[in-house]
């Protein structure tokens, strides 16, 4: 079956001159003229809507026991974070995406995933086996990685799976694919929590004003990068908004030219609903997304200038009607002219 045809990659506008940056503080602004917010209904609970426009906040909302100040879960929103983390260390010579993986679980002669490139695990082609499940525990590798056998070392149990088909060549969701990313990366800064810590906070965090975020590490020292950053949703809309100005903030580029690109360009194999650890709403238009398990969602549309958070708990049969809604929310701000 051929794959929908994807347009041109949608340009990615530039911070408008007369719009501070919200490193510090997030500055406001009003919804357009006759904006009328679709109604979301049956779609379980939303914790947090953070909608930013122009770069400007524009709407913000809060459930029960929730506020500005509430650090939520990112759960797999933390992949593209993770992601983001990669383009650093490109930045910065430490990685290449074209390069083997630098695992040393591979290095036996005769290993066949040693020819795994770090491209294939961002785009979750790796060709490796995985069951990624987030309710049978039974045949769940996603739910013994993080809460069983694996926990300690996530890197370690998601590098024991097989090679299932040659790399590049099936497209398969995995959060173990990500442990094994943030292993690389954790290995390309020196090793540890500590020195991944502090880059993470000092280049990425810091950086952009994320002053909530924290980042889990398993008892190995691996940031658990498939699942685990809490930040609020203000932070987790600067992270979006970062993407959105195509890796510049505050006029000085900190994402590789191109990176943002890399990750919303579509990996052959995924229906072109995947790109690198970035999902590509086929409801169009240029967005893409970072999504979290339970209905967390960083949407980034920059046919509209818009980055819209939602954090919530919504069962995975409610999950499309918040994409869905997300979705025509974004179309409801003018097109950028």
């Amino acid at each position: 079956m051929s794959e929908p045809k994807r347009a041109a990659l949608v340009p990615l506008p530039a911070q408008s001159s007369d719009t501070p940056w919200p490193t510090r503080d997030w500055p406001r602004g009003a919804l357009p003229s006759g904006f009328v917010e679709p109604e979301l209904r049956d779609a379980g609970e939303t914790h947090a809507l953070a909608v930013i426009w122009r770069g400007r906040l524009v709407l913000e909302r809060y459930g029960r026991e929730h506020g500005p100040e509430s650090t939520l879960i990112s759960w797999s929103v933390a992949k593209s974070i993770l992601h983001t983390l990669v383009g650093l260390l490109v930045r910065d010579g430490k990685l290449s995406s074209r390069a083997r993986a630098d695992l040393p679980a591979w290095r036996a002669p005769g290993d066949p995933r040693a020819a795994i490139t770090l491209d294939a695990l961002l785009r979750m082609s790796s060709g490796l086996a995985w069951c990624e499940d987030y309710v049978d525990a039974g045949k769940s590798d996603v739910i013994e990685m993080l809460f069983g056998r694996g926990k300690d070392d996530v890197a370690a149990f998601a590098a024991e799976s097989a090679l299932a088909n040659p790399p590049d060549t099936v497209w398969c969701y995995s959060s173990g694919t990500s442990n094994l990313v943030s292993a690389i990366a954790g290995r390309a800064l020196g090793g540890g929590e500590a020195a991944l810590q502090s880059y993470l906070r000092r280049e990425l965090f810091e950086r952009i004003g994320m002053r909530s975020a924290t980042a889990r590490f398993d008892a190995a020292g691996t940031w658990v990068g498939s699942s685990f950053v809490f930040a609020t949703a203000r932070d987790y809309a600067r992270f979006g908004l970062l993407q959105l100005r195509d890796g510049v903030w505050e006029g000085e580029r900190v994402l590789p030219s191109g990176w943002v690109d890399y990750a919303r360009s579509p990996t052959p194999g995924s229906n072109a609903e995947y790109g690198a650890h970035w999902w590509l709403p086929l409801e169009g238009e240029g967005m893409f997304s970072a999504n979290g398990y339970q209905g967390q969602y960083v949407y980034v549309a920059p046919a509209h200038d818009v980055v819209a958070v939602r954090l919530g708990a919504s069962s995975s049969d409610q999950q499309p009607l918040v994409k869905t809604w997300l979705a025509e929310l974004v179309r409801r701000f003018p097109r950028v002219s």
